[in-house]
């Protein structure tokens, strides 16, 4: 073969694996389309119903692309997954700078067994892993920016956080948008900056979902992500009937009820009934419905435990504006031996703002919990020492009893607190703490002053 030939077959290849390069950086199933691209669904609603005008709540922004065009309109993140000023972004912070304001000896330390032929020989004692992700919804943020390896996310308030791109971050999954051309998909290789603006004027876009969702532990009520990725009217549930598969506009159904861990019956809104097995959708490997309940900030539901959503008219949700910079967390820290410090806090070496929030599970239902809604903290013992669950009181009025887990787990690294006047702050491990209270901040959302039920 000439040379001439060589190159021109290896000049192929190099082309055919820069297109598998951007191929694999799409999401594997493109399941949850807009109206601009979606596919005719098997049951779709008369035209003239389904859609909501304006839509204040749906993500909006200018995103800058590393040539310098400028695409600015409705914004859908992972071209299919978060499209709302409420749903949060995802990633993991770069580093944490607040663990140089504690003690190094004092910080907390795991142990490992080394052993040989099923023997234990030794014991190893290391540092814990302070690496903490990073979630803010949307609506806290003001920019976000590529910066070679890593993003660089600016939250209304003016805090910075770094995050490592390729690292489980939103960002990777690329973006959507509606801008004046039409619907463009953007790789995050071609992103470099992304602006968040209050939403213009969009005229007929889809309904959001909205619905109480039925529990073993209760009911909740608010903004729905069904699998913790379908949220809009035209993304589709899917599965398999006796006849065949189903693909169903979540804009023609009326409820879905969970009949076993292989299958749901779903209600559509002309009252046909029909059992859908066979997929993630409707069996145990739904990821969870998320609910965006006023009065915790948001929780999201195991299959476990779920047993009906009832879904509702419910607008498109919060506005961007409605989302206030987040202010420093202040409170005071009470110790198990008594003393009191109040301040500045910074819980969990990580959360330090009025907008982070709060983690941690009960009985198959995740709380994520913005720290501005939460009155109170008292881990397992912290009052007792034979009391086994924590207590967590929020400013509306309801009080929670997660398990020791997440921000209540063992992995907690405790709290600073910059006391007003002194030149360092104090350092309280987990252990040592009794109580953390919070103050009230000035502004919130979502709103404070709502009761449990209301």
């Amino acid at each position: 073969m000439s040379i001439s030939k060589i190159a021109g077959v290896l000049f192929v290849v190099v082309l055919v694996l820069v297109a598998l390069v951007f191929a694999t950086r799409r999401p594997a199933v493109e399941k949850n389309i807009d109206p601009a691209a979606a596919t005719p669904p098997a049951i779709a609603p008369p035209a003239e119903e389904g859609a909501a005008e304006d839509g204040p709540g749906f993500l909006y922004g200018r995103i800058t692309s590393n040539t310098g065009v400028i695409h600015e309109g409705r914004l859908r993140f992972g071209v299919g997954q978060e499209a709302f000023w409420g749903d949060y972004f995802n990633g993991v912070k770069k580093e944490n700078p607040w663990s140089t304001q504690a003690p190094p000896e004092r910080l907390p330390k795991e142990r490992t067994s080394i052993e040989l032929f099923g023997l234990k020989i030794a014991n190893r004692e290391h540092p814990s892993d302070l690496g903490r992700r990073f979630m803010a919804r949307f609506g806290d943020v003001a920019r976000v920016e590529a910066r070679g390896r890593d993003v660089r996310v600016t939250l209304k308030s003016g805090t910075v956080f770094d995050l490592n791109r390729f690292d489980a971050s939103d960002f990777d999954d690329g973006v959507r948008v509606w801008d004046a051309r039409g619907v463009v998909d953007l790789d995050s290789l071609q992103i470099g900056a992304i602006e968040f603006l209050p939403t213009a004027r969009l005229g007929a876009v889809p309904d959001r979902l909205y619905g109480t969702v039925r529990t073993k532990q209760g009911e909740f009520t608010g903004f729905v992500q069904w699998d913790r990725d379908e949220c809009v009217g035209t993304d589709e549930l899917n599965g398999r009937t006796d006849e065949g598969e189903v693909s169903l506009r979540f804009d023609t159904i009326r409820s879905i009820a969970r009949r076993s861990d292989d299958g749901s019956l779903v209600t559509l809104l002309e009252g046909r009934e029909m059992v859908l097995s066979g997929t993630n959708d409707v069996n145990r490997g739904n990821r969870g419905i998320s609910v965006d309940d006023s009065r915790f900030g948001r929780v999201v539901v195991s299959w476990e435990v779920f047993e009906r959503v009832d879904f509702s008219p419910g607008g498109s949700g919060p506005a961007y504006g409605e989302f206030p910079p987040g202010q420093p967390l202040r409170g005071s820290v009470t110790t198990r031996d008594g003393r009191r410090l109040a301040g500045r806090l910074v819980y969990d070496l990580d959360e330090s703002e009025t907008t982070e929030t709060f983690d941690a599970p009960f009985q198959g239902v995740d709380y994520t919990i913005p720290f501005g809604l939460i009155a109170s903290i008292v881990p397992p013992g912290g009052e007792d020492p034979d009391a086994p669950r924590a207590r967590v009181v929020l400013h509306g009025g309801a009080l929670l009893q997660p398990e020791p887990e997440g921000d209540l787990g063992k992995g907690n690294a405790g709290m600073l607190i910059f006391v007003e006047g002194a030149p360092r702050p104090e350092y309280v491990p987990w252990s040592d703490v009794g109580q953390v209270e919070f103050d009230h901040p000035t502004a919130m959302y979502p709103p404070l002053g709502l009761r449990h039920g209301d």
